[in-house]
């Protein structure tokens, strides 16, 4: 009962939280700042919307084959067509439970192409370590290209560099001590934690194993230079943002991919999220929660679409196959 309770939670309360923020922001506009973002919405030009698409429909295939040379050394090469319709349905789950997307592809790719769950299960997870990784990356890189005006917004919160400084110390001498403790700790958690962390590491150092390890990385790095891609050509759809430098632009890219994660899909908290960063360039909020909104339903629509599609074709590709 506590286990269906809690699944449940994790369930309904992301989707809760999208809900309400959705209402927060609208409470939060006039009538009149309503009607702008509407209007900026329905009258995208068509063109950007189709790049963005395309570069997502690219991204999936290339995932598609990056799958592949994880599964290949142990033996298994699924047809292309099969990757690419299982990555789409688990996207569109994903959408209605959290991180659900991974067990369906690895359930997906049991059931239809005969890979056992745990080998599946088991690339997924390699995959997510690198993509964890890339970001991090990405992370780095804007707050290398944006340090000074980072810092501005920081200094005009009342909050100085050294304030900065210090807490990043102190968090790193929490994150030692922290490590330090579930290191040698000989708790049930502490043993989970140092597995868990050393699945990671493994996960991450399987790639220089692959034969076709540049193949590999180099599928990684297009993947999310299409993400970037997605984000970047739709800001050509909203006047204020279009003069946005790639640097500034890759800010409210990151705020973006939080918020997908917080909440189903980004729910509610992807606009406000993209918003807020490039409100630190002064694009004013009815630009930016327009902007975000344009992003967000881009995607989603994309995901729902080829998503629903790849759990009705799935079943008579996979039949024709074997």
């Amino acid at each position: 009962m506590k286990a269906r309770l809690i699944k449940l939670l994790k369930t309904v309360l992301p989707i809760g939280l999208g809900l309400f923020l959705i209402w927060y922001a609208y409470s939060k506009t006039t009538p009149e700042e309503r009607q702008t973002i509407y209007n900026y919405i329905l009258n995208v030009d068509p063109l950007w919307i189709s790049a963005s698409i395309i570069l997502g429909i690219l991204s999936h295939i290339s995932r598609a084959i990056r799958w592949n040379y994880l599964l290949e050394p142990m033996g298994y090469k699924p047809p292309l067509k099969s990757n690419i319709l299982i990555i789409l349905m688990s996207y569109l789950t994903n959408l209605g439970i959290p991180r659900s997307g991974e067990f369906l592809r690895a359930t997906a790719l049991s059931t239809y192409e005969e890979v056992p769950f745990q080998k599946g299960f088991g690339t997924i997870v390699t995959e997510r370590i690198i993509d964890l990784i890339i970001l991090l990356i990405i992370i780095g890189l804007s707050i290398i290209l944006q340090t000074d005006v980072i810092l501005d917004y920081f200094n005009s919160q009342g909050i100085s560099i050294n304030t900065i400084l210090v807490g990043l110390a102190v968090l790193l001498v929490i994150g030692f001590v922290v490590l330090k403790f579930l290191k040698e700790s000989k708790s049930g958690f502490a043993k989970r934690f140092r597995s868990f962390f050393g699945g990671l590491i493994e996960g991450a150092l399987s790639i220089l194993k692959l034969k076709k390890k540049w193949a590999f990385i180099g599928h990684s790095l297009f993947i999310w230079a299409a993400y970037i891609g997605m984000f970047w050509v739709l800001k050509f759809a909203v006047p204020e943002v279009v003069d946005l430098s790639f640097s500034e632009i890759l800010v409210g890219f990151i705020a973006g991919a939080f918020a997908m994660t917080a909440t189903n899909g980004g729910i509610g908290l992807y606009p406000i999220a993209v918003n807020k960063s490039l409100s630190i360039y002064g694009i004013s909020a009815i630009s930016g929660n327009a902007f975000g909104w344009i992003v967000w339903i881009t995607q989603t629509l994309m995901v729902v679409v080829l998503g629903t599609l790849s759990f009705l074709v799935l079943p008579f590709i996979a039949s024709k196959n074997k």
